[in-house]
Parts: C-alpha cells; structure tokens; sequence
C-alpha cells in the first residue's frame, strides 16, 4: 500500500517495467524540490528507486511549457556522461520513450547531499569545485566533434524552449535597453555546436558523492556550446556571493578552481580561449537572468541586491570582458563596495 496516492501512470509504468508485479506491497513518497518533473520514490522489495516523469508544463509563475521527450535526451545524456566518466551520473534501471518517464536508483542524500545547500551553508570546497569542472569537461571533450553524438542530441527546440527562451530572451524583454546583447548570446549560443552538453549544470543538480560529483536532470540536453555549460555553473557561485557576502572569498575561490580544472582539460588553446571568451561573455546574461527571467533563484530576495545585479550585469554586457578571471574580479569589485 502507497502512503499517498501515487499517479496511475507512474503504476502502469512500474508494472511494464517489470518492476513490480501488482502483488507485492510497496510504498512511494513524493520528492520535492523540481519544477520540471514530478518524482517519486518507490521503495521495492529489492530496494528503492526513483521515477521520474517530465512535465509539459513547469512549475513557476511564469508560463513555460517544454516537451516530454526532454526525458529520453536526459537518459541518453546520463548514458553518454557514465560512457565518458563512470559514475558521472546514475544508472538507468528502465526507460519508457512514450510516456516520458525513467527509474534510477534513489541516492540516499546522507550519503550524496545536493551540493546546493552545502554551498547556501557557506561550505565551500575547492577540490570539489575542480572535480566538477573536470568531470564536466571530460564529458565535453568525449564527445567534441561528433556527428553520431550530434545526430542524437539534435534537441534545438528543446533547448530554445527551456534555456535560450526562459533565461535570455526573456531576460530581454524585461530590459529593452540591453536587449540587443542579451539577444546576440543566444545567437552565438545556438550556432555554436560543438560537444554534448547538459544545460543545467547547476549546484542543486549535483550530489557530492563519496566518489566525486554525480550529475542529476539532464532533461535540457543539447549537441551544442559547451560554454553555456560552464557559464551556467559558475554563475552560480557568483550569486552565492550575494546571498552570503561574508563567503564571498570562498566562493569566488571556486568559481576559480572550477575554470582552472575545466580549462586545464581542454588541450587545444584555440578551442580553450574560444569556450573561455563566451563563458565570460555569457555571465552577465545569465546572472541578470537568474534576477529578472523565469527562473529567478530562491535566495536573492531584496531589491537592492537585484538592482545591484542588474547594474553589474548591464555594465559587462555594455563592455564585455573576455576571460573568466576578469569576470571575478569584476564581481569582486561591484560587491566590495
């Protein structure tokens, strides 16, 4: 017996799977804390799992629709990443294309604590910064070049629908007078396609594993720039810094450590200044979008810190710096005042 009503397709789903034989008794709770999907934990004799199911529309204020088959380009990606770096990602029990739906297994988060709140805690820490980085450029460079990886990944609506649309170009509309820029990223983003990336490399996507980072929720998986992988996780510790002025060292010191270990991956200098110079172009976009798109972040809640953000970010996309030091000590300088 469910302590809850779980959704009939999520039953449907266990029992064609193989995965439960109507008679044995179960139990399934709910996760929280996604707005792309609904997830559940089932705890089956052999042991739990979860099952998650993407959403046609997502869970914000904002309207923001995006296709269910966003989950089988997740499942290829979390297979690709695994083939590129084992353990990079969790396993996939069963996977079914039509109703948008997979099982891996539930990692107990005593075990793998998501890497968000560590850092919203003021935990920083280096090393696992750069395993990030590393990981995350493995997997770009596995996959650098590649027309059958490409031919998988060809996911351009889906991206423009969950990451180009809700970030930049919405970002854009909420300010006119920078909007040419903003609209000039997602250009160069989109024609940029190079390596497989994630698109949502983000700390609340990353669970600190006793053998490093494990990746979660691929869903915005797309045969693209590799840039916006990197740009997008290291916005993060840059509005870190907002949140926690008193870390604001710590975090930049990560954010340091996980462009270094990236770049360090990366052995053409040609292609390594190329993802460097439009990962530091892409900041100031992403963190005014994380302000004033559909998708503002949780913790910066206070009209001065927005507004400081935006002057920030307006200014680096006025006059863009190009490499991603100077995007730190650019931040560095705006949040010491």
């Amino acid at each position: 017996m469910t302590e809850i009503p779980m959704p009939d397709a999520f039953w449907d789903f266990l029992v064609n799977k193989g995965l439960h034989n109507k008679t044995e008794p179960i139990s399934a709770v709910p996760l929280t804390g996604g707005i792309s999907s609904d997830i559940w934990r089932v705890d089956l004799p052999s042991g739990p799992i979860c099952v998650k199911r993407a959403l046609p529309k997502l869970k914000v204020a904002a309207e923001w629709f995006a296709p269910i088959e966003r989950n089988t380009y997740e499942v290829r990606w979390m297979q690709t990443a695994n083939n590129a770096v084992p353990g990079a990602a969790p396993t996939i029990i069963a996977h079914d294309t039509a109703s948008g739906m997979f099982a891996m297994p539930f990692l107990d988060p005593n075990t793998y604590p998501i890497w968000k709140a560590a850092l919203l805690d003021g935990h920083t820490s280096a090393a696992f910064a750069a395993d990030v980085g590393k990981i995350l450029a493995t997997i770009h460079m596995a996959t650098m070049d590649n027309p059958e990886t490409a031919q998988h990944f060809a996911t351009d609506k889906i991206f423009h629908a969950i990451r180009l649309e809700p970030y930049l170009e919405a970002t854009a509309r909420a300010h006119p007078d920078i909007a040419s820029a903003l609209l000039d990223l997602v250009a160069v983003t989109a024609n940029n396609k190079k390596a497989l990336v994630h698109g949502d490399v983000s700390p609340k996507n990353i669970l600190m594993g006793p053998s490093g980072p494990v990746f979660l929720d691929a869903e915005c998986a797309w045969y693209g720039d590799p840039a916006f992988d990197l740009a997008f996780c290291l916005n993060h510790f840059l509005l870190k810094c907002v949140h926690r002025p008193n870390s604001s060292e710590a975090y930049l010191n990560d954010f340091s450590s996980m462009s270094r270990s990236y770049m360090s991956i990366i052995t053409d200098p040609v292609r390594a200044q190329s993802i460097e110079t439009h990962a530091a172009r892409l900041l100031p976009g992403l963190f005014l979008a994380r302000v004033d798109g559909k998708s503002p972040v949780d913790y910066i809640t206070q009209e001065e810190d927005k507004v400081r953000v935006r002057i920030t970010a307006k200014a680096l996309l006025s006059d863009p710096v190009l490499n991603l030091e100077g995007i730190a000590v650019a931040w560095k300088r705006e949040w010491k005042r």
